[in-house]
């Protein structure tokens, strides 16, 4: 592996547009070596066009993207970067071997194909043809093209879409074996539990700006909310409920008592402590009570939900 000198990839005041829409917007960030990175956003945030500009695929209207503190190009064409696009087309009429092999080839620093095959959990179908994969194993083919040399920077985008939750698990384990090494890894992800479970340090985007930037817990923390969840009987008044003090969302729910008049009632509070005082103050008795910090995908459903509230 090569000494880092320079970020692995810096974005600084970056914007990129097509035609009114401005899908980054003065985008700055840095990663450094060895990180395991989650970008997320909802759809339209600008992860896709920012992997995009990362890897040189796009060019910025303004701002600067380097890797190495060198261009994508160079980078890329040093063999440092390697690169699994969910749109990523697979070549056909050829073998996984024959396509893996080619992809070795043609690394500045490649990795022994046989070595590539088994990493990537494909071996065992070297000798079907491409065209002829199901989804879950055509991302396995993608990763082994991605990781058949040693690069230093692994670019994911939803790498584990179509794989069942075992070939996900074995996925993961080698990706943190990549990492451990010093390798860089970022991976646009809509599976949440991913993040909060694999990532060093999660970015979320909005509208092509960066919204939150820290491991999963200080995101997690950034969202303010907790959650408080218990059980009711009889009659609820859910005004009563709504008017509650620093309540962020309400739901109300039967719970399955015996007596069928028992209702679940879950909570996003900014103050939990003042909420669970205001119930009682209410003259409710709240039984199974709950209270707990959000989870990763709460946080984020939070903090996009709060970022669009202010932007109307």
């Amino acid at each position: 592996m090569t000494t880092q000198t320079a970020p692995v990839v810096g974005f600084d005041r970056v914007t990129k547009s097509f035609g009114d829409v401005r899908a980054v917007d003065g985008l700055t960030l840095d990663l450094r070596p060895g990180e395991t990175v989650a970008l997320l956003g909802p759809n339209g945030a600008g992860k896709s066009t920012s992997l995009d500009l990362l890897l040189g695929l796009k060019h910025p209207d303004s701002g600067a993207v380097r890797l190495f503190g060198a261009t994508p190009r160079e980078a890329i064409v040093a063999g440092r970067v390697g690169a699994m696009l969910q749109s990523g087309g697979l070549m056909d009429e050829v073998t996984v071997a024959e396509l893996v092999g080619l992809a070795c080839r043609l690394h500045p620093k490649p990795y022994r194909p046989a070595d590539v095959l088994a990493r990537a959990g494909v071996a065992q179908i070297a000798d079907r043809k491409v065209d002829k994969l199901s989804g879950g194993q055509a991302q396995r083919v993608r990763f082994a093209l991605a990781t058949a040399g040693d690069s230093d920077l692994i670019v994911l985008d939803e790498p584990t879409t179509g794989m069942d939750v075992t070939t996900r698990q074995a996925f993961w384990a080698t990706m943190r074996e990549q990492a451990d090494q010093g390798r860089t890894v970022l991976f646009a992800t809509h599976y949440l539990e991913e993040a909060d479970a694999i990532a060093d340090r999660v970015l979320v985007l909005h509208r092509g700006r960066l919204l939150a930037d820290g491991t999963a817990a200080e995101i997690k923390a950034k969202a303010g909310a907790r959650r408080i969840a218990f059980d009711l009987e009889g009659e609820i008044d859910e005004a009563a409920l709504r008017a509650l003090p620093f309540l962020t969302s309400l739901t109300v729910s039967h719970s399955g008592s015996a007596a069928g008049s028992g209702r679940t009632v879950r909570i996003q509070s900014a103050d939990a402590d003042a909420t669970v005082h205001a119930v009682y103050g209410l003259g409710l008795y709240p039984h199974n009570l709950e209270v707990a910090g959000l989870g990763l995908e709460q946080a984020f459903v939070a903090l996009t939900t709060a970022e669009e509230a202010k932007t109307r």
